[in-house]
């Protein structure tokens, strides 16, 4: 367990129910303006590959953020599933989460972080954070597809 800027950050087991609770309301959220053929994001089942590693985010008893980092086969890593409870929004978790998910994946030796998000403003925020620690637009990776709903960003560790 490792405390950043006020949060607690652990590895999450997604056996708890504020962290089923906070994925339920991140799988809404992504399915909620985009095509279903265009959503990404990982279900608990999808969450649970070996190749995953999920951590979340807590405010004392409370569950602020959560995130995953994909460990990929050419030594590059994804973060996956990055959601902040709308109670912590502009509070930080995300950032300590995302700082979290960058140094853990330098510690692995990865090359690069990239992330696959959606298209307009409901991802300002987070788009806003992501550019903010390096990660710039790039070409699709792994067996995404571009499309209007989508975009790609990278890291260069």
């Amino acid at each position: 367990m490792k405390n950043i800027r006020n949060f607690s950050i652990r590895v999450d087991d997604l056996t708890g129910a504020p962290t089923r609770a906070l994925l339920a309301l991140h799988l809404a959220g992504m399915r909620a303006g985009t095509p279903p053929e265009h959503v990404f994001a990982l279900d608990l089942s999808g969450l649970r590959d070996p190749a995953i590693t999920v951590w979340s985010a807590w405010d004392g008893a409370e569950i602020a953020a959560i995130g995953a980092l994909r460990t990929m086969d050419d030594g590059t890593g994804e973060v996956k599933s990055m959601r902040t409870h709308p109670a912590h929004l502009r509070r930080g978790a995300a950032a300590a989460l995302l700082d979290h998910i960058i140094a853990e994946a330098r510690a692995r030796g990865m090359t690069r972080l990239s992330l696959e998000t959606g298209c307009g403003p409901s991802f300002a925020a987070a788009l806003a954070l992501y550019r903010r620690r390096g990660f710039v637009d790039g070409a699709a990776f792994g067996s995404y597809v571009p499309s209007t709903f989508n975009q790609f960003l990278h890291l260069e560790l």
